[in-house]
């Protein structure tokens, strides 16, 4: 939860007056704190010049709506519709349930420390890339900036990709490739408009896959009752026969061992990218400081009763060991949901329906992943570490040559039309496979240095919008399992007769590449710190101006009812 701020009037019970604050305000710090710029020191302090710059750029058009929704829409993806039935088949109802447990409370610790991050300084145009570079080291920053970049343009095709061969669900006469050409003339086009139409269209995108989310729902649990037209009252007949979990690559006790870690790494997928998103919205929020807090508190019960609630439901209408699951062919057929209601005898359309929500599901991501990655761009332009021309925006906020760069990864997908270009754009998804984890490690690295970072300067956690009590623990948490995942991505490559190449690179080629480019900067720039000093590192610059365009937050609602606008506001 966020704690209250010191200057708050409010008291803590009706009638009651809260007492002087114990603190210095936010004001005060930034009047009291002005490093000095230096280019030498890798510009800790931003120069007066980059500012001013920044503040004529990106445009503040996206509403706390927009932000939260986009979050939601990067994340309720093909991964959640069709992946999950891989993962079920992997692991068993079971498994898949505890391993998106977990996963839900690694990312969600993730989401506290970033946000702590973004709504103390959400400056326009800024990334987890850029915090990294503020707070941390500019090496750091710079490996992220890249890394954010090349894997979110690389998914840009990816999901473009998985469109098109959703639409051979229908068996149409029209060549792939036509199909490929459409949605990405779409998606730059939407990413060309400014940031609060771009908003406004992932509101409605999302929106309708929460609906779709719910409908799933709420037919399981018709599904579980017995409410289907053969009524079979499936309860948990399916952790029952053919049993909660599955083994893999052997028998026994070990079997199920590997499947359930097979099953924690799957269960990744969904999730990446998707606590940046909120970051990246933060930067280009009204009100961030007020706005950012409530989309990470709301973002909880999103991950409980969405991605929770999906794969319980999975788990109780599906057979994990259903052959559709795995060879079900592209969109709807290897989605688990579709495959539990078959089973219970529902037609009607349906699976058209999931299909066609499916295919919206790609574009909506690959249009988010296009915003977030040129963003990264842009950011990275800001803090000195990619060409000033990607600074560049229209009147209007849009970083045009930051779009572009990140747009030029999209004729990828066109490999796809060949089988032996199909070949090559594998290997170039390989590229993000564990970008996701290496991502999140960063994340908490730079939540922990800006934690150190006010600790050193006076600022308390009370000063801050925004602290959660689990915080700096979950961020260690965070920090050693994903660690650990990020290891065993590919450890079933190890197994006796499995072990390949191709698998291994599949498995770990983002590690060094990520790896090669931090240290490549480090050579490069080898008389700056490694690790900025805590009491060094710039907590105020630009706090002024963020202040300055807070608005009052809006009257409380009365009404018990009014608690169920909670997911779509």
């Amino acid at each position: 939860m966020a704690t209250n701020t010191p200057w708050d009037t409010k008291g803590d019970s009706a009638g009651e007056e809260k007492r002087a604050p114990e603190f210095p305000t936010v004001e005060s710090l930034a009047d009291q704190f002005s490093p000095q710029y230096s280019p030498q020191y890798g510009s800790a302090a931003l120069a007066p010049t980059e500012l001013e710059a920044r503040s004529e750029s990106t445009k503040r058009g996206l509403k706390s709506r927009h932000a939260q929704m986009i979050a939601l829409g990067g994340t309720i993806g093909t991964g959640l519709f069709v992946g999950s039935g891989a993962t079920l088949a992997r692991g068993g109802p079971a498994f898949i349930l505890v391993c998106y447990m977990i996963m839900t409370a690694l990312v969600y610790f993730v989401v506290t420390a970033i946000t702590e991050v973004a709504a103390h300084l959400p400056i326009t145009g800024g990334t987890m890339s850029y915090y990294g570079f503020r707070y941390v080291s500019s090496s750091l920053g710079f490996a992220m900036g890249w890394l954010y970049w090349y894997s979110l343009g690389i998914l840009i095709p990816y999901e473009i990709t998985a469109a098109g061969l959703v639409i051979d669900y229908w068996e149409s006469p029209v060549n792939i490739a036509v199909w490929i050409t459409i949605l990405m003339v779409v998606i730059i086009a939407l990413n060309c408009f400014p940031v609060s139409v771009y908003g406004e269209t992932e509101f409605w995108f999302a929106s309708i896959k929460v609906l779709l989310m719910i409908g799933l729902l709420m037919l399981s649990f018709i599904l579980f009752w017995g409410g289907g037209p053969r009524h079979n009252r499936l309860g948990f007949h399916y952790w029952k026969n053919p049993g909660a979990v599955n083994t893999y690559l052997k028998d026994g006790d070990a079997g199920r061992t590997v499947a359930f870690f097979s099953c924690l790494v799957l269960s990744a997928f969904p999730f990446t990218f998707a606590p940046e998103l909120l970051v990246v919205t933060g930067g280009e929020m009204q009100s961030p400081r007020r706005n950012l807090p409530i989309a990470a508190r709301r973002y909880f019960y999103r991950l409980i009763i969405f991605y929770l609630g999906c794969v319980f439901s999975i788990g109780v209408i599906c057979n994990s060991r259903d052959t559709r699951l795995t060879d079900g062919g592209a969109g709807a057929k290897s989605s688990a949901f579709v495959v539990g209601i078959k089973t219970a005898g529902i037609g009607g359309g349906l699976d058209s329906i999931i299909n066609a929500v499916i295919i919206l599901s790609a574009w909506s991501s690959g249009n988010s992943f296009l915003y977030i990655s040129s963003r990264s761009m842009y950011s990275l332009a800001v803090a000195g570490n990619a060409p000033a021309i990607f600074k560049r925006c229209t009147k209007r906020g849009v970083p045009y040559m930051a779009v572009m760069s990140s747009a030029l990864f999209m004729p990828l997908a066109y490999l796809n039309v060949g089988s032996s270009g199909s070949t090559v754009f594998t290997w170039f998804v390989s590229l993000t496979n564990t970008s996701g984890f290496i991502s999140w490690i960063c994340c908490c690295i730079v939540y922990l240095r800006f934690r150190k970072a006010c600790r050193a300067q006076g600022i308390s956690t009370h000063q801050l919008p925004y602290h959660h009590p689990v915080q700096p623990y979950g961020a260690w948490i965070s920090l050693v399992g994903f660690i650990i995942l990020s290891l065993i991505n590919g450890f079933d490559v190890f197994f006796p007769g499995r072990f390949n190449a191709s698998s291994f690179l599949t498995a770990y080629i983002g590690i060094p590449i990520f790896l090669a480019i931090y240290f490549g900067h480090r050579l490069w720039h080898w008389k700056d710190r490694w690790v900025r000093r805590s009491e060094e590192v710039d907590l105020v610059t630009g706090l002024k101006e963020i202040l300055a365009g807070e608005t009052p937050k809006k009257k409380v609602r009365k009404h018990w009812w009014d608690s169920g606008r909670v997911l779509w506001e």
